[in-house]
């Protein structure tokens, strides 16, 4: 059944003329606009000069106008219709001519950071949303998150990041960036930082995670990219004394993108440092699960006082199950829980009911551990593909790959050259270069190896390995 429109239609009686042609060509204005569809039923009459505050009479003849004209369409018995066959009465303006563009080449998309997704929907996802779904929604979301979850992130990151801290010192997120943003706004009130009354300052790994680097200046913090080598951040050229800044962001476990793991020395002198100088050490420990070398290396936090510590970790599920979820945690020194908790109290949890409790459930069952195993092994093959496609190429060099979901090759070939011609051969990359803050980035292509099928990946490498291997004359 085709609705009727209110009564309160925006029907224009202004103008000059009679006022049935005045009606007549306000409701031929949304007949044409597409306000009135073909089909709509109009107001009765009376309805219409009612709410019109004009004679019936003069509703009728501005009806019977569009009758004669074709626009609306009376049958005895029935309302007054917008006409059905309007299209055929009144056809559209023919849209102008114009070349028809080719099809558009088939993109394999290997940009990285996307994990394969095909296998989170199995049994225990669909029986941890339906148990959240099936249960009351009559209560409200603590500001840091319901209890089961923040109970189950804390086992979960005793059993597989040896980090033993207390669920009432993690806080739910709406996703890594949205933490990051979280921590930094407790941040910026100076009596949390001692008195401090400068803009807050961000060190940030130089290279380092392009949409995490990006966050700090929408908070009025100045950003400090502090100098990495193959082992991780460079600590032992970290600033000191006034010069220090207030956070420090640091992928000890996997360093992004070159894939350094922060040995235990200079995870201690990290430590002492930010002791020291009383810097907040945010660890992003976005796929530290997924290590292929070895098994996962500890927390950087687990060496931490979890009271009075300096190290604050941020961890999300969009590597491990699907970043479509948005959902993470901060596990806080103690410390930091209620000027976290205050700025919660002001701008809301953003991480609904449902699936806080799907999550929660989910993670309880055991779900994330057996799927996060069956993704390393995944993963590992993938690897291995990878490494067997462009190890040992001339005019390429592919870093070390103990984890994550990426590789980094350098080319001999300048960057552009060899971005753009992956582009136009339908495959998409990233320029390693994107991941410095200045003009001193290293050349060559960062891509993603998670979310391919095996012949997507196998098609994706053969050309990387064709174009990105040539030699320069």
């Amino acid at each position: 059944m085709r609705r009727t429109p209110e009564i309160t239609l925006p029907v224009r009686l202004d103008g000059d003329g009679p006022l049935p042609g005045r009606l007549a060509t306000g409701l031929r204005e949304l007949i044409t606009a597409a306000v009135l569809a073909p089909g709509d039923a109009l107001p009765s009459t009376r309805a219409l000069a009612e709410h019109l505050g004009v004679s019936r009479g003069t509703v009728v003849a501005g009806y019977d106008q569009l009758l004669a004209e074709g626009y609306l369409s009376a049958a005895p018995g029935r309302s007054t219709v917008v006409n059905p066959q309007l299209r055929r009465v009144h056809p559209r303006p023919a849209p102008a001519m114009s070349v028809p563009a080719p099809p558009p080449q088939t993109t394999l998309d290997l940009r990285p950071g996307r994990p394969w997704t095909d296998e989170v929907v199995g049994a225990a996802w669909k029986a941890a949303w339906r148990q959240a779904a099936a249960e009351p929604v009559n209560q409200s979301v603590p500001e840091l998150g319901l209890p089961a979850l923040r109970r189950a992130w804390a086992e979960h990151l005793r059993r597989m990041r040896a980090v033993v801290w207390n669920p009432e010192q993690v806080a739910v997120t709406a996703g890594g960036r949205e933490g990051f943003g979280l921590l930094l706004a407790a941040l910026s009130d100076p009596t949390v930082r001692a008195g401090q009354g400068r803009p807050l300052r961000v060190g940030v790994e130089e290279p380092g995670y392009p949409s995490l680097r990006r966050v700090p200046s929408h908070y009025g913090a100045q950003v400090l990219p502090l100098r990495t080598d193959d082992r991780g951040l460079a600590v032992a050229d970290l600033p000191t004394g006034t010069d220090a800044p207030d956070v420090v962001l640091v992928t000890p476990s996997h360093q992004y993108p070159l894939g350094g793991s922060l040995p235990v020395d200079r995870r201690q002198g990290l430590l002492e440092w930010a002791r020291a100088h009383r810097v907040v050490i945010v660890e992003d420990d976005y796929d530290s699960e997924l290590r292929y070398t070895s098994q996962p290396l500890p927390a950087l936090a687990s060496l931490d006082d979890p009271d009075d510590g300096r190290v604050v970790l941020l961890g999300t599920l969009s590597k491990t199950l699907t970043p479509a979820l948005a959902l993470g945690f901060l596990a806080l020194p103690d410390w930091l829980v209620e000027p976290v908790r205050a700025v919660r109290a002001d701008l809301g949890q953003p991480v609904g009911l449902v699936p806080q409790r799907a999550v929660a459930h989910y993670l309880d069952a055991g779900a994330l551990r057996l799927h996060t195993q069956r993704m390393r092994q995944r993963y590992r093959r993938r690897r291995a593909q990878v490494m067997d496609a462009l190890a040992d190429r001339d005019g390429l060099r592919v870093q070390p790959m103990d984890g994550g979901l990426h590789a980094v090759v350098e080319t001999v070939r300048p960057e552009d050259e060899v971005v753009a011609e992956l582009t136009a051969a339908g495959v998409q990359v990233s320029p390693l270069s994107s991941y410095w803050s200045g003009a001193d980035g290293r050349g060559g292509i960062v891509f993603g190896f998670g979310a391919a099928t095996d012949t997507e990946l196998a098609r994706g490498l053969a050309l990387i390995a064709e174009i990105a291997g040539k030699m320069e004359p």
